[in-house]
């Protein structure tokens, strides 16, 4: 999304029978959808440098205020060649703040390009250095080769810099990616099984495993539309109120947990246990992907008395 200052500014971008909108297109590769919608226009492409790119150019081109084809074809020029130095900067400082050294100049840039790629709501680049942080973490604890679980966490999302251009599953490309510049089997095997679709075979490749997912699953990690959050918590609370014998529930932890609390008169500890149990099937049943639900439920009696 490129905003703009005006609406008048969407026929400067289309120009004279579509002239500098055609050229924008052709000198970037991607698409620019002009709607109705107002201060804005959409930059549109699955080539995430390209997209970039378009959008800087963009920018500065507005910005400028001067929009015709020669100035476009210096603008998209100057950017490319701007980006192209940032991609194997951005490489090398990831290289640099994980400690590893000896990567080929080209698998720097690929790796570079990973800046501008984002799953889940994480970027993918700062993800990778995390994985890395975390393997070889967990491998100096546990006696494993950290310098294998160091390279292999970094490039094990490295395919996601160019499956849109390579079929297959990233984990895969990666893997190929690593065999081609020469990497040990210890750290195409890591790469390659870190989403555990092949059998896993070195304790090296399991520690990379463990730190995708425990980067994955940190608290923050993954942003959700706020609207289908809250939408969430309030089916799972909704879905346990609706059983006789609950007073309040709570959804907590990004709902992967709900605590219960029952009216301790009308359930005893069995039938607390068995409140347990259908809960948990319900949930299973009626929501959409509910993942791990942890459910508890609480039941609590006090008995006093007063003394004189």
């Amino acid at each position: 999304m490129v905003n703009l200052p005006n609406d008048d500014m969407k026929g400067r971008i289309i120009g004279r029978e579509g002239r500098n909108i055609n050229t924008f297109e052709q000198m970037t590769g991607v698409d620019v959808i002009v709607d109705d919608t107002p201060g804005s226009i959409v930059v549109s492409g699955f080539d995430l440098v390209r997209r970039y790119i378009a959008k800087v150019a963009l920018e500065r081109l507005i910005e400028d205020g001067r929009i015709h084809p020669a100035r476009i074809e210096e603008t998209v020029n100057k950017v490319k060649e701007e980006v192209n130095d940032l991609i194997k900067e951005l490489g090398e400082k990831a290289m640099l703040e994980t400690g590893i050294t000896g990567f080929h100049p080209n698998l720097v840039k690929i790796l570079g390009r990973l800046k501008f790629r984002v799953t889940h709501g994480q970027n993918a680049l700062k993800h990778s250095m995390e994985v890395s942080f975390l393997a070889a973490a967990l491998a100096s604890e546990l006696g494993a080769d950290v310098g294998i679980c160091q390279k292999a966490g970094l490039l094990h999302d490295i395919g996601k810099a160019v499956d849109h251009e390579v079929p297959g599953h990233h984990a895969h490309i990666g893997a190929d990616i690593a065999r081609k510049f020469g990497f040990s089997e210890d750290v195409v095997h890591a790469i390659d099984a870190h989403h555990g679709d092949v059998e896993i075979k070195t304790l090296e490749a399991q520690l990379v495993m463990a730190a995708n997912l425990i980067a994955n699953s940190r608290p923050g990690a993954n942003r959700d539309n706020l609207d289908n959050y809250i939408k969430r918590l309030g089916e799972i609370e909704n879905i346990c109120n609706g059983f006789e014998g609950v007073q309040k529930s709570f959804a907590i932890q990004a709902g992967t947990e709900v605590r219960i609390f029952v009216n301790s008169e009308k359930l005893d500890d069995l039938g607390s246990k068995r409140l347990a149990h259908n809960l948990a099937r319900k949930v299973e049943t009626d929501l959409h992907n509910p993942g791990l639900v942890k459910v508890n439920v609480i039941r609590e009696s006090r008995a006093f008395s007063i003394a004189k």
